[in-house]
């Protein structure tokens, strides 16, 4: 099951049209504001204003005086001080910011961030003791430290000193650090904590400098990338990071920013949230994913041109090998799941594979819990011991399910919708099975899609564009918003770049717009022309040759006719008969198609391959919604009997070869729904 419910948003017309009327905006824009239901009156203020709104002190934080006051003294003493960071955006980002500015203060300062794949996360033992080698007398971490106990005493032991600065939070004991700066410790109360590590970085780098408002000129780049790359909420001063990031990354770059650009393309583009979240971040990514982080960090602190376009043209390539390694394991877990049986609807995805690239896992499982609309857990096994990575969907805690199977696993860590554990090869189908169990014991949630609000083709133009940039910057927490345009009839469809996309023609009475739907072919688009369908989409400038037109882009579809709570019920009944759990007489008889109810899909599927979903094969029979799962058992049941072939990569359904004529009455599918 993949379908997300459309949950349309909650807003109060009177709240929206006061806000038109106190702030001059249209009715558009008011609405759309209203829709993000702000706590109060000064977030909305501050959400609309240029200015620094809602700024906090960096003193405010925990222990940064004690944190300004050592490092000040290892500047002015040319103390060797060393930059810990960490091998994605958010880490590199922070270790280029505060690398650059304790140079530009004269500091004797390193770097270094540990290895993904031989090091793993955070500080190390092995990686204090190199340190130390290198006559380090303060180490500062960014984006890491939180959780360093065992390290910071052996910091100490070897004669070093500690500062943490990290937006992890804390367990029951901190580390024994000069000082630990995290908004997330209990002391800290101040009106916003949500930065990414490289806000709290900025932090540091704020009260250092007194408090100067050039430090952001300066730096609002880095700090940016690493805030739009941790996905933290586009709110209060990370809005603010991000605003003026983008400001300054349109402008005159860093060398190895603009390397980077050109590198993805995006040279000559304006560069928004978005895009810097899909070319630049992946691409910083990918280095930590691959190899080594050490090339992202040159990059951005490259001040040659020719070095910066090696460079990114590196990590370009690695970025490339990224996406075709996590391809194949992509095929290769898809093919697991579909040739498992009656895995492929557990509650709970749980999947391994030998050897598979650990530094790609995570994306994998992110990519799997969109195609099958539950959470799922990939695991990567070598030498008797697996590697894992899982990604959830808002209301299931990864992190409370791991931690009720803990007495399974090696170790585990992490937060509500992604997390990280070990466990032995030989526990595997123990632990697949117990967080199946303990999803059984809870009402598991069905993924949502929220929409902002419903329009009209008729307004979908290039004004309405200029609204919408006032929202800008998109991202968690100021999602771009999704509009729902309902009942527009399908009057074209037509494959892009070698049928890679498909391009689709909508209208309703005169009005008639065009519809992009990327990563979906013509030959797998679940629709038809002729079709009357609902489409959810957001909304993006296309500028080409001078011209601006409205690019819509699909999100999802489904059939204006179809009851969407009746093909979720309709699909988990599904599951359930195929997870062989107790079915009411009820069930059975929403679930279970006579002769008749087979044949008229026998009949469809006479007519040519199938290469479109059950529900598209649902509508096409002219049944009800709810009758979803019957089309589903009735395909199980044409196979079973050797009518049909079903090709599960392909999503392909064709006639078998030499058919002959079936008794249903026979069937072990039909028969087991009447006895249970």
């Amino acid at each position: 099951m993949s379908r997300k419910k459309w949950v349309f948003s909650n807003f109060d017309k009177e709240y929206a049209a006061d806000i038109a009327e106190r702030y001059s905006l249209s009715p558009f824009a008011a609405v759309l504001l209203a829709c993000k239901n702000f706590e109060d009156e000064e977030e909305l203020e501050a959400f609309l204003s240029d200015e620094n709104a809602f700024i906090v002190d960096p003193y405010e934080l925990p222990d940064m005086e004690k944190a300004v006051a050592r490092i000040n003294k290892a500047i002015e003493n040319f103390e060797r001080i060393m930059v810990y960071g960490d091998y994605d955006a958010d880490g590199v980002s922070s270790t280029a910011l505060l690398y650059l500015y304790l140079q530009s203060q004269g500091a004797d300062v390193q770097y270094y961030i540990p290895d993904r794949l031989t090091e793993g996360y955070g500080m190390n033992l092995d990686a204090v003791r190199k340190i130390k080698e290198r006559d380090v007398n303060l180490i500062i971490t960014v984006d890491n430290g939180i959780s360093a106990i065992l390290e910071a005493e052996k910091i100490k032991a070897l004669g070093m000193e500690l500062i943490v600065t990290d937006h992890h939070r804390p367990g029951d004991t901190l580390p024994d650090a000069v000082a630990v700066v995290d908004p997330y410790r209990e002391e800290f109360d101040g009106v916003f904590n949500e930065w990414a590590g490289v806000g709290v970085a900025f932090k540091l780098i704020e009260a250092l400098s007194n408090c100067d408002e050039e430090v952001l000129n300066e730096y609002a780049d880095l700090v940016s990338i690493g805030t739009v790359g941790d996905v933290v909420p586009l709110r209060s001063e990370n809005r603010l990071f991000v605003k003026s990031g983008i400001e300054k990354l349109n402008g005159l770059s860093r060398p190895g920013i603009a390397a980077l650009k050109e590198v993805t393309g995006m040279l000559s583009h304006e560069l928004t949230s978005s895009n810097i979240a899909f070319t630049l971040v992946p691409r910083i990514n990918a280095a930590g994913r691959m190899g080594s982080a050490d090339r992202a960090l040159k990059l951005l602190l490259s001040e040659d041109s020719d070095e910066a376009k090696f460079l990114a043209e590196e990590i370009n390539n690695a970025n490339v090998t990224r996406q075709q390694i996590e391809m194949k394991i992509i095929a290769e877990a898809e093919e697991k799941l579909e040739k498992s049986g009656n895995m492929i609807y557990d509650r709970v995805l749980v999947v391994d594979g030998e050897d598979w690239h650990s530094g790609v896992i995570g994306i994998v499982a992110a990519r799997l819990t969109e195609k099958y609309a539950r959470p799922c857990l990939v695991i990567s096994t070598k030498d008797g011991m697996g590697k894992g990575s899982g990604r959830s969907i808002d209301g299931f805690s990864l992190f409370e399910s791991l931690s009720a199977l803990s007495d399974c696993l090696d170790h585990f860590g992490g937060h509500t919708l992604a997390a990280g554990f070990g466990v032995e090869v030989d526990k595997i189908p123990e632990f697949r099975r117990r967080i199946n169990e303990y999803a059984a014991e809870i009402e598991m949630p069905h993924p949502q899609l929220k929409i902002d609000c419903r329009i009209s083709p008729k307004y979908i133009n290039v004004d309405l564009l200029d609204e919408l940039q006032m929202l800008e910057p998109f991202g968690a927490g100021n999602n771009q918003p999704v509009f729902a345009i309902m009942g527009m009839r399908i009057d074209k469809v037509e494959g892009v770049s070698q049928n890679r996309h498909t391009k689709i023609s909508l209208s309703k009475g005169d009005n008639r717009i065009f519809a992009m739907r990327f990563g979906v072919s013509p030959e797998t688009f679940d629709f038809s022309e002729g079709d009357i369908v609902d489409v959810a989409a957001t909304l993006d400038k296309n500028e080409y040759m001078g011209t601006v037109k409205v690019s819509v882009i699909v999100r999802d579809i489904r059939f204006s006719h179809m009851n969407e709570d009746d093909v979720i019920m309709s699909e988990k009944l599904y599951e359930k008969f195929r997870r062989n759990e107790f079915l009411t007489d009820e069930e059975k008889q929403i679930l279970c198609p006579d002769r008749d109810f087979v044949g008229k899909v026998f009949r469809i599927l006479r007519q040519g391959s199938w290469k479109k979903s059950e529900e598209a094969l649902c509508y096409k029979t002219g049944e009800d919604a709810k009758r979803l799962c019957a089309v589903k058992v009735s395909l199980d049941v044409l196979e079973e009997m050797g009518l049909i072939v079903k090709d599960k990569s392909t999503r392909t359904i064709s006639l078998a070869e030499n058919q002959s004529k079936v008794d249903l009455n026979k069937s072990e599918i039909l028969l087991s729904l009447t006895r249970r």
